[in-house]
């Protein structure tokens, strides 16, 4: 089984695929207002499990979509490709580096994600979090559901405006697909990736926004490489395309890397 995803610009040569995995309640459309300054590149852009064309593919944890994502690259054809993902989505590629399929993967940029807790009690606190969410999504209306979630600490930069946007943009979900993706994926089920994060052999960086106030010091107190994306906050590709897309070619070319590669070759 695959997931669906959106080729872009197949025909450039030379340069390893950016595939990108969104957050949840997102979709592969979620990236788009990237693109124009990703011209030359290949891009493929996938549907997670519950979400988007995806809606009907399960996933029973992360190993699971780790193997989705594999199956996906394979049928796709890519041998080499970066990963970019958002909070969802970057946990998922976290993970991915750490303990799926590595051939053909050249790095890891992740924007809003977390690396895994270090202990039982933020792990029980979590799925008890988690599970009140995933509950609501089922049982509550969806649209008071929606609202409730992008009142969350973690959107606080969001304006009233941008608020009423993503609700509108997110209110054709399947809420019992998105919350059984919750609750398979959730934060408290995610191993502590950092032991396996530092030793890794390809590229790691995490893209905050400069008014993420929960993910710039995490990267930071990680000990993780933090580029940070001006005037934007938890969700930075969405507030500022441009300046995203600009980092995350800077840190993909970056003289230093290429040295690295070039010794591996």
């Amino acid at each position: 089984m695959t997931l669906a995803c959106t080729r872009l610009n197949s025909e450039a040569q030379g340069r390893p695929w950016l595939v990108f995995l969104h957050g949840l309640l997102g979709s592969a459309k979620d990236w788009q207002p990237l693109l124009p300054s990703l011209t030359g590149w290949p891009c493929l852009l996938l549907d997670l499990p519950g979400h988007g064309r995806s809606a009907a593919i399960t996933a029973a944890g992360f190993a699971d979509v780790s193997q989705l994502l594999t199956d996906t690259l394979n049928a796709q054809g890519i041998t080499a490709y970066w990963l970019i993902g958002y909070s969802l989505g970057g946990r998922i590629s976290l993970y991915h580096a750490c303990h799926g399929d590595r051939s053909g993967l050249q790095g890891v940029l992740v924007e809003g994600a977390h690396p895994g807790l270090t202990c039982q009690a933020e792990r029980t606190q979590r799925r008890h979090h988690d599970q009140q969410w995933a509950a609501r999504f089922t049982k509550q209306s969806w649209l008071q559901t929606l609202a409730s979630w992008y009142q969350q600490p973690v959107f606080s930069s969001l304006t009233d405006e941008q608020r009423a946007e993503l609700v509108l943009l997110r209110r054709g979900n399947n809420p019992r697909a998105v919350a059984a993706m919750l609750a398979s994926t959730s934060l408290s089920v995610q191993p502590d990736l950092r032991p396996e994060l530092h030793l890794l052999a390809c590229p790691l960086a995490w893209l905050c926004g400069s008014a993420d106030t929960k993910f710039i010091p995490l990267a930071q107190q990680s000990g993780f490489e933090l580029r940070t994306v001006a005037n934007a906050g938890h969700n930075a590709h969405r507030d500022n395309p441009a300046e995203f897309a600009r980092q995350a070619l800077a840190f993909i070319n970056s003289p230093v890397l290429k040295e690295v590669e070039h010794d591996l070759s």
